[in-house]
């Protein structure tokens, strides 16, 4: 349980710092726009006026995945994660689109608009670029501990920024030097890719989470493994998981000696749901205890022995 409250502690920390990084980031995007009027900047902007709105919905997920299970969650409340970052695939895509649309109509435009004060852009992406490093940086440290698909979706996405801003660094430059205003398009349509690139795999992701698909055939391997060669369980069938938010939901039903008392079998059973919680500590384990040798019933075609 203290582990459980420190994943916790961690994600909401990740999600206030996503948050406070989106609306700076927002905000200096907002002013370098009006300096510069370059479409790269403006992709940029948009691309952290999405991320502003996404950590806040984000943080919300966090906050409520994060409470305890009820009489009507009796498996909790972390699916709101994958619901979240199901909607943060759907505004990213949507981003892609407007930003891939401008970008096109202005390089087919015969006049495009020039660029101004690209030293001022740049130096504001700059700061963008630091602010992003720190931020994906403790973003990933969160991720490895807790295993929350919401932060992982928006660790993903920004640091699927940091390639659009160095390339508005480079437009910014090239029309600095050289009057060349084509390149800022062209950098444009190359973030509208990435971002939908992006907005698909989360997606995928959250979905499957949604859809009860297996976990990772390594947990399911892992999991495998400590039943099989745990002491006293002659062999294990139906072992079945399921993702949502960062909690991998695993169950399956043991073969114990039936000769034994019901105290002996309680023990191996709860020393081996210990074991393969140690292995995975953000799982929830359920472990059914069957007889060795009994045939399935016939009511019960189901199983898979």
């Amino acid at each position: 349980m203290a582990q459980r409250s420190q994943y916790r502690r961690l994600s909401i920390s990740a999600g206030l710092a996503s948050v406070t990084v989106a609306l700076v980031l927002t905000g200096l995007k907002l002013w370098a726009l009006g300096e510069t009027h370059a479409l790269s900047v403006a992709a940029s902007l948009a691309d952290s006026a999405l991320d502003l709105i996404v950590s806040l919905g984000g943080l919300a997920a966090i906050l409520y995945a994060a409470k305890p299970p009820d009489e009507d969650h009796a498996f909790g409340h972390t699916s709101a994660e994958d619901l979240v970052a199901l909607g943060q695939s759907v505004f990213i895509l949507v981003s892609a689109g407007v930003i891939g649309w401008a970008a096109i109509a202005r390089l087919l435009s015969s006049t495009p608009p020039p660029l101004t004060s690209e030293g001022r852009g740049m130096i504001v992406m700059g700061v963008s670029i630091l602010l992003t490093l720190g931020l994906v940086m403790w973003q990933r440290h969160v991720v490895q501990k807790t295993g929350s698909r919401v932060i992982a979706a928006d660790s993903m996405h920004y640091l699927g920024d940091l390639v659009p801003n160095v390339g508005a660094i480079l437009s910014l430059w090239i029309s600095a030097q050289f009057g060349v205003t084509g390149v800022d398009s062209v950098v444009a349509l190359g973030a509208a890719a990435m971002l939908a690139i992006s907005a698909l795999r989360i997606g995928k992701g959250a979905w499957d989470a949604l859809m009860d698909r297996s976990a990772d055939p390594e947990i399911l391997q892992s999991v495998g493994k400590i039943l099989g060669d745990w002491p006293g369980v002659y062999g294990y069938h139906d072992l079945k998981t399921r993702t949502a938010g960062s909690i991998v939901f695993i169950s399956a039903h043991i073969e114990l000696d039936g000769e034994q008392t019901l105290e002996e079998a309680h023990e191996i059973s709860a020393a081996l749901r210990r074991a393969i919680l140690m292995s995975h500590p953000r799982a929830d384990v359920i472990l059914h205890q069957d007889p060795v040798g009994v045939s399935p019933h016939p009511d019960d075609p189901s199983r898979k022995r």
